[in-house]
């Protein structure tokens, strides 16, 4: 596996962090600031809503799939190139996209820049575990913390830039992060040290398989507001099975499936991080809808209402990190996961006379409770796994949050395909109270002692 030096012989471990968090929040920032531009996009290219949600949809499945493969080659060939050949793919897209003159060419860049982006995170964490030692939980959640804000503000960022260049503006505005981020990158992230004992076997039927059933769930996902396919379940059902039965009986496999049964402890972070990104991205593709064509409020409004479930969750992460160290997983994860639950039941009852006040506490409360089981979930699974498969399981764990949106889209699109409506709107924080309430039986089982004591092999 590759390693990087140790902290006695980094220079500047602070400029390493800003390196890294800058290169992080480049998936996030692309995922949200797209989603402004919509319109001209479709205007432009003259398309169809479906084909705008595929152009949504495919950014999702590349990173979900590309997430624990390259983080697992940062493993093995090295973080600091991995980090530095994913800068390299972002700029790429990003130049080319703008003079984009179909969808095709358009649909492809933001597939380079969707497997650019993947290629950040794992590795950033890697580098991170491998060349931060004091504090490494808190220089972890100030990451997410940049992730959560650029994720934030996003589309404040492209609604306003938009209105000056068009949309090929969102792409143009990463140049100064990736230029940023890739001269801290070269000068202060130390060489990585390579085993050369050690080589990467290309699990290619499993990768492949693993690629074909994400797009097989999403085309039955993306059909269920119009009714069950059986046509559609039964391939994506079928993939999968081969996937896990050929990835049960692989020597080198792309998923360790054998690992993640035998370790259920590790299992249920990735499940219940996949469930928080549900209820998280459901509210943010949700509630702004709701907010202007129910409640009436004008798109500033609405923009400035959402920004407190972002902000909330943003201040939540340090202190939910801090508090972990003192009192260990077990109590901020139950905090967070309450508050999930009081936020959404709350929301339930309201409507669209319920004064503005209370849908802004509303939107805070779930924030915190989305801040605090995030980032705990991040900093317990890294306290199980060896810094050695930092990339794999970082990878790992951001496909589960790309799983959490692709679900999160086919709840909005099943629950308010009859309308947006105070109806439709109940209907779908019914689902998500549910939700809410199965994470609580998991986090009592992740922070047992026998769950910390049972993590055992390779992931």
């Amino acid at each position: 596996m590759s390693e990087a030096k140790p902290l006695s012989s980094v220079s500047n471990p602070k400029l390493i962090i800003v390196a890294v968090a800058l290169g992080v929040i480049l998936n996030p920032l692309n995922t949200t600031m797209i989603t402004v531009a919509l319109p001209d996009i479709q205007n432009e290219f003259h398309l169809t809503s479906k084909d705008i949600s595929w152009l949504v949809a495919s950014y999702f499945m590349i990173s979900a799939l590309c997430l624990p493969l390259i983080g697992k080659l940062s493993d093995y060939y090295g973080r600091k190139k991995i980090f530095v050949f994913g800068l390299v793919l972002v700029a790429i897209a990003s130049f080319f996209a703008p003079l984009s003159k179909n969808m095709i060419f358009l649909l492809a860049m933001r597939g380079i820049q969707a497997v650019g982006t993947s290629a950040l995170y794992p590795a950033g964490i890697g580098i991170i575990r491998t060349t931060i030692e004091k504090n490494q939980n808190r220089v972890i959640g100030t990451l997410a913390v940049f992730a959560s804000t650029s994720a934030a503000f996003g589309p404040t960022i492209s609604g306003l830039l938009i209105q000056y260049g068009g949309w090929p503006v969102i792409f143009y505005v990463n140049f100064p992060v990736i230029l940023l981020s890739a001269l801290l990158a070269l000068k202060y992230i130390p060489t990585d040290i390579k085993n050369a004992s050690q080589s990467f076997k290309w699990d290619v039927i499993g990768i492949l398989t693993f690629g074909s059933s994400l797009a097989s769930w999403m085309f039955f996902l993306q059909s269920i507001e119009n009714g069950f396919s059986l046509l559609k379940f039964i391939p994506a059902l079928l993939l999968t099975c081969f996937f896990y039965f050929y990835e049960k009986n692989s020597s080198e496999p792309f998923i360790n499936v054998n690992y993640l049964t035998k370790n259920l402890n590790v299992s249920i972070i990735y499940v219940q991080y996949i469930l928080v990104t549900v209820v998280f991205f459901a509210m943010l593709i949700s509630m702004p809808s709701y907010l202007q064509k129910v409640v009436m409020l004008d798109s500033k409004a609405a923009g400035m209402m959402m920004l407190s479930i972002s902000i909330f969750a943003m201040l939540m992460t340090p202190i939910a990190t801090r508090w972990t160290e003192k009192s260990g997983y077990r109590i901020p994860l139950l905090f967070g996961g309450i508050m999930g639950i009081l936020g959404i039941a709350l929301l339930i009852y309201t409507n669209h006379a319920s004064p503005l006040v209370y849908l802004f506490i509303i939107l805070a409360i779930i924030g915190i409770g989305n801040g605090a089981v995030t980032i705990g979930l991040q900093n317990l699974l890294y306290s199980i796994v060896a810094k050695s498969q930092s990339g794999i399981a970082s990878g790992l764990l951001m496909t589960s949050r790309f799983m959490g949106n692709i679900l999160a889209s086919s709840l909005y699109a099943v629950a308010f395909a009859a309308g947006i409506n105070d109806h439709s709107k109940t209907v779908m924080t019914v689902v998500l109270l549910f939700v809410t309430i199965i994470l609580i039986p998991g986090m009592f089982y992740i922070t047992s002692k026998k769950a910390q004591s049972e993590t055992d092999g390779t992931l």
